[in-house]
């Protein structure tokens, strides 16, 4: 009979290797070879290697469809290796038939843990319509089947998109789990901060802070140019503005074409900033007063922190774009969503103390929306949404899965992590923020019920909040930036495999994906606007685009500077210990103390605003795909493109940063993880 040659690639990561014995089948038009096996002289399959051998099959199997892959627990007979199976990761197969025909690659990609097989196919993408042979139409069938099986939607909390069915991380099989060296250098981070912090004798303690130098020692361990500058410029009106454009939470401000009822603000009140003669009314109507809104604070439940209950408000704060291109400024905060005697609105020309306690409390507001929701929500939930679904719904063939599987890698992990480790009863959202994890949790039922598919489109957002062209708004203008860099390519990977609206209304894999984000991520809610089918190119364009932009460039922007613009806690306070004030001429430095978190509380969230903030190692930026599931030139000279483009807006910001005070490097695209990963 012919000989065929088989080639075999093992990862490079540790443990990627098995000394498991291997062998493959041959599954063709008329049938499948019993195992061959692939063995030579001394140990194959180490890590990194590349490995050729021949296998003779005992019949004809016709055209070859798929490859199954066998692994087996070794025999006794080598006592020096392990007597139980290993894992070992395939990156691909590659057959070459006899005479002469040309190499067949079968991209694989995956782990395989014990004694099984995997069966992989010819790595051309296909959409399911483009499979005739009732053995290739089986194949699709049973290993979404089994995936299915394998990853399960759960309610972890009702009102909550639904997440993986797995307690641990633990429990996670290692195609979704953390490799060794990224688990590793997480681990070693978060030990080495606590033990430092530990002892300082400061994560113990439960009192107030002495003073604001001696809030200090916290970022000790970990000084960046960033936390420095927040520490120098905290307390400034402008860099206070600064930060709703460009700090962790730029997403909330809004051009203002009218002042809501609620918020009274008078002619006489803003006169200072404005400037005599000038009026509100005429502001509005020039588009330069602008809002941020945190209603949705309004009656959220709150925490008890060392036996003490905390409190939280729902501030409005009004700001005032000056003509040219001078700073945006604050022009009024009010710390309620009912005013009154009893909620002043408070001014830049309050006294020192009153005003800077006012601009504490919306950035204590800016904590709790900007974890809960932006981060939390919409950076972590929704991409696990899209990384289930993925899984889920479309096989390995599919050009969908092919393009959307980097941009899922760990995410299923980290999340996991995140339930069992900082949001779970006793850690630390529960033990060291204000609104702790029932807070939380409304927020999220309450934001559910809001959350739309045009707050997920940065172009729509962008136009939705009306702030197109306030200046000095480098999230707006890198992230627009790279949707366009990630629409072209989505564009045109589209273009190769869907050649008309009617193909995207036809794959019913696809629709399938589209439907279980809508249902179970956005639990059936159609006020969402989320797709619920797709029925055009252009639509499935913009949905793809959408999904690979949150579950890379948004969450960098929303999560990188975490400890940033976190780690000097004045600036970004996780509670607050005494109510907001009433009254004017009432704050003094001993009581805007008092009000900041306890000592334990502050140093909790600190470092693990730090650990979520930096890739732990084994990154993968945007654009960067070792895992090469494509294989036709098409789709390759499009990642190139992209490549390229990423590159060059990379020099683009690079050069934009280096004459900034404060640079902006959170959507630089090296910095940005393909994936939520962290």
């Amino acid at each position: 009979m012919a000989k065929f040659r088989v080639r075999v690639s093992t990862g490079e990561a540790f443990g990627a290797g098995t000394w498991d014995k291997m062998s493959v089948s041959i599954v063709g038009t008329r049938g499948e070879t019993p195992p061959l096996p692939l063995d030579h002289l001394g140990k194959e399959f180490n890590a990194g290697a590349e490995e050729d051998f021949e296998v003779t099959p005992p019949q004809d199997v016709g055209q070859v469809l798929l490859v199954r892959v066998h692994k087996a627990p070794l025999a006794r007979s080598r006592p020096l290796a392990p007597s139980a199976g290993d894992a070992w990761f395939c990156r691909w197969v590659q057959l070459t038939p006899p005479q002469g025909a040309a190499p067949l690659c079968f991209p694989c990609y995956q782990w395989l843990e014990g004694e099984g097989s995997l069966l992989l196919r010819e790595g051309t993408a296909k959409i399911s319509w483009e499979d005739h042979h009732p053995t290739l139409q089986q194949q699709r069938r049973e290993e979404l089947q089994a995936r299915r099986e394998a990853y399960r939607w759960k309610t972890y909390i009702p009102g909550w998109p639904r997440c993986l069915n797995k307690e641990t991380v633990k429990n996670l099989n290692l195609n979704i789990k953390y490799s060794v060296a990224k688990n590793t250098t997480f681990y070693l981070r978060g030990g080495s901060a606590l033990a430092e912090l530990k002892l300082k004798g400061l994560l113990d303690r439960k009192g107030l802070w002495k003073s604001l130098k001696e809030m200090r020692r916290v970022f000790n361990f970990r000084k960046t140019p960033a936390v420095e500058y927040v520490f120098e410029h905290w307390q400034e009106d402008a860099f206070f503005a600064y930060q709703f454009l460009n700090g962790l939470n730029p997403v909330l401000i809004r051009r203002c074409h009218y002042l809501p009822k609620n918020f009274p603000v008078t002619d006489a009140m803003v006169a200072p900033v404005l400037g005599p003669g000038t009026s509100l009314q005429a502001e509005l109507e020039k588009g330069s007063l602008f809002l941020v809104d945190y209603g949705l604070l309004a009656g959220v439940r709150t925490n008890v922190i060392n036996g003490r209950p905390q409190f939280s408000t729902a501030p409005m704060t009004l700001l005032y774009q000056h003509p040219g291109h001078g700073p945006l400024l604050p022009l009024a905060i009010q710390l309620s969503q009912t005013p009154g005697p009893n909620s002043p609105i408070f001014l830049p020309s309050d006294d020192k103390w009153d005003w800077l306690l006012a601009k504490t409390w919306v950035r204590n507001a800016e904590f709790s929306i900007h974890e809960a929701l932006t981060h939390l929500l919409q950076a972590h939930l929704v991409p696990e949404v899209f990384a289930l679904a993925t899984l889920r719904q479309l096989p390995h063939c599919h050009p969908l899965f092919k393009l959307l599987i980097p941009h899922t890698r760990y995410t299923l992990h980290i999340n996991t992590l995140g339930r069992e480790r900082l949001i779970a009863p006793g850690q630390v959202v529960d033990r060291s923020t204000g609104l702790g994890i029932g807070g939380f949790s409304e927020l999220i039922q309450k934001n559910m019920e809001q959350l739309n598919y045009s707050a997920l489109c940065l172009p729509d957002d962008i136009r939705a909040r009306g702030v197109e062209d306030i200046p000095d708004y480098y999230y707006r203008d890198d992230g627009m930036q790279i949707w366009g860099a990630v629409e072209r390519f989505v564009s045109e990977m589209i273009d190769i495999y869907y050649p008309s609206d009617e193909s995207v209304r036809d794959d019913s894999e696809l629709q399938a994906w589209v439907w279980e984000i809508f249902s179970e991520g956005f639990l059936g809610r159609e006020s969402s606007g989320l797709p619920s089918t797709l029925g055009t190119r252009e639509a499935l364009i913009q949905y793809v685009t959408m999904v690979i932009f949150n579950c890379s460039a948004k969450h960098s922007a929303v999560s990188a500077g975490q400890y940033d613009f976190g780690a000097w806690m004045p600036n970004l306070p996780p509670t607050m210990q005494l109510p907001p004030p009433t009254s004017k001429g009432q704050a003094r430095l001993e009581g805007f103390l008092a009000t900041l978190p306890p000592v334990n509380a502050t140093c909790d969230v600190v470092t693990a605003l730090w650990l979520l903030s930096k890739e732990p190692g084994d990154r993968r930026p945007l654009g960067t795909y070792p895992d090469e599931h494509f294989i036709e030139e098409a789709p390759r000279r499009s990642i190139a493109a992209f490549q390229s483009r990423l590159a060059e807006i990379s020099r683009d910001i690079q050069e934009r940063n280096r004459s900034l005070a404060l640079p902006y490097p959170y959507l630089d695209p090296p910095l940005i993880e393909n994936s939520v990963s962290i």
